[in-house]
C-alpha cells in the first residue's frame, strides 16, 4: 500500500504505503492454518465476476490515493506530506489489526526474535523514506510525470540487486532497461511543469521502493522469518508512524493543531483526510486480494497498465499541460518496463 510543507500538495502516499507506490512486495503466506473465506467467492457471484470486481477495486484504490494526495497537497493547500504519510501509516496499522484479528483475512503471524524485529524496523525506515518522498513529489509534479518516473522502479531494482547482492541479470534484461531510462530522459526534457526538487524526491521515492524490495529479500529469507504481506504491514505501519512523528513535528511544526484549526473553518478536511487514509490501506488490501485471486504476475501487469491509466485520468481531472514528446517518453518507458518483465520471465525459465 504512499512530502511536507505548507497548505498545498500533490499525489501519492502509500504505504506503495508505496505506495505504491506503495505497494508492498512480500513473500507468500507460509503454510499453516486454513484461510478465512474473506474475499472468496460468495453471494452467488461467479469467480470471474469476483476477480473482475477485485481488479476494479485495485484500480480505484491505487489511482484514488494518487489523486487524493495530489488534490490535498497541491490544490487544497494541505502542505504537510510527512503528517499525511503518518496518517496513512496509522490507518494501515488500525485496519490491519482489525482485518487480521477480527476478520481473519490471513492467519496472524508473530515476531519471534529481536533480530527479526530489527529487520522489520529497517524495512520500515526505508518504507517511510519512499512513501514520504512519493507524497512530497506530488506537491511539485503532475501525477502523469510522477507515474512516469515511478515506472523506472525495475531499473533501480536491478542496480541495487547487483550492488548489494552481486546478482547479475542476462544481457537481454539489461538491454530492456535502456528504453526505461531513455523514456524518462525524453519525458523530463519535455515536461512543461518540471520541478527539480519534485523530480529528485520522486526519483528518491522510486529508488527507495526498489531498495526495500531488494533488502526485504535479503533480511526476511528464512522460513521462520518470512511474513505475509498483510502481517508485514501490520508490524511496519506503526513503526513507520513512530519514525515519522519527530520529523513531522520538527519540519512541519504543530501540524495537528493547524489541522484542527483548519477543520473548524472547513470540516470537509476531516472527511478528506479520513478518506485518504482509508484508501491508502485499501491499496495494500487489494494488492493482496489480486494476488490471491490471480497471481503475482497479474499484479505486475496491472501495475504497468495502472501508470498509464492514472496519468490519463489525472490529466483529465487536473488539466495539467502535456506535450507530444512527454507522452512519447512515457510510452517508451512503459514499453521498456514490459520488455523488462518479459526478459525476466525468459531468464527465469532458462535458469530453471
Amino acid at each position: 500500500m504512499v512530502e511536507a510543507q505548507t497548505w498545498t500538495t500533490r499525489r501519492m502516499s502509500n504505504p506503495r504505503l508505496d505506495s505504491t507506490e506503495q505497494v508492498l512486495d512480500i513473500p507468500p503466506t507460509p503454510p499453516g492454518e486454513h484461510r478465512n473465506s474473506f474475499g472468496s467467492n460468495g453471494g452467488g457471484l461467479s469467480p470471474t465476476v469476483v476477480t473482475a470486481l477485485i481488479i476494479a477495486s485495485w484500480y480505484l484504490s491505487n489511482i484514488g490515493v494518487l489523486l487524493l494526495n495530489k488534490y490535498l497537497l497541491s490544490f487544497y493547500g494541505y502542505r504537510y506530506p510527512i503528517f499525511l504519510t503518518m496518517l496513512h501509516m496509522l490507518s494501515c496499522a488500525a485496519y490491519s489489526y482489525a482485518s487480521i484479528n477480527f476478520l481473519e483475512i490471513v492467519p496472524l503471524q508473530h515476531i519471534h526474535s529481536k533480530k527479526q524485529f530489527l529487520k522489520i524496523l529497517a524495512l520500515s525506515a526505508i518504507f517511510c523514506f519512499s512513501v514520504v518522498c512519493g507524497n512530497t513529489s506530488l506537491r511539485y509534479l503532475p501525477v502523469s510525470f510522477n507515474q512516469a518516473i515511478g515506472a523506472t522502479t525495475p531499473f533501480f531494482t536491478a542496480i541495487f540487486a547487483f550492488v548489494i547482492t552481486c546478482k547479475k541479470e542476462t544481457a537481454e534484461v539489461y538491454l530492456a532497461l535502456l528504453p526505461v531510462v531513455f523514456g524518462i530522459v525524453v519525458a523530463s526534457n519535455s515536461e512543461p511543469l518540471f520541478h527539480l526538487f519534485g523530480f529528485l524526491v520522486c526519483v528518491g521515492s522510486t529508488a527507495g521502493r526498489a531498495l526495500k524490495s531488494v533488502v526485504q529479500g535479503i533480511l526476511l529469507t528464512s522460513e521462520a522469518e518470512k511474513l505475509h504481506s498483510m502481517n508485514l504491514l501490520l508490524y511496519m505501519a506503526p513503526l513507520a508512524a513512530l519514525i515519522l512523528l519527530p520529523f513531522t513535528l520538527y519540519i512541519e511544526g504543530n501540524v495537528f493543531a493547524l489541522t484542527v484549526e483548519k477543520a473548524r473553518g472547513d470540516p470537509f478536511i476531516l472527511f478528506l483526510l479520513l478518506g485518504n487514509a482509508t484508501v491508502a490501506y485499501l491499496v495494500n488490501l487489494t494488492n493482496f486480494l489480486v494476488t490471491k485471486h490471480t497471481s503475482a504476475l497479474t499484479l505486475q501487469v496491472l501495475g504497468n497498465a495502472k501508470a498509464t491509466v492514472a496519468a490519463v485520468v489525472s490529466v483529465l481531472i487536473f488539466r495539467n499541460p502535456v506535450t507530444v514528446m512527454g507522452m512519447a517518453g512515457f510510452g517508451i518507458t512503459i514499453m521498456g518496463v514490459v520488455l523488462y518483465s518479459e526478459a525476466k520471465k525468459r531468464s527465469k525459465v532458462t535458469t530453471h
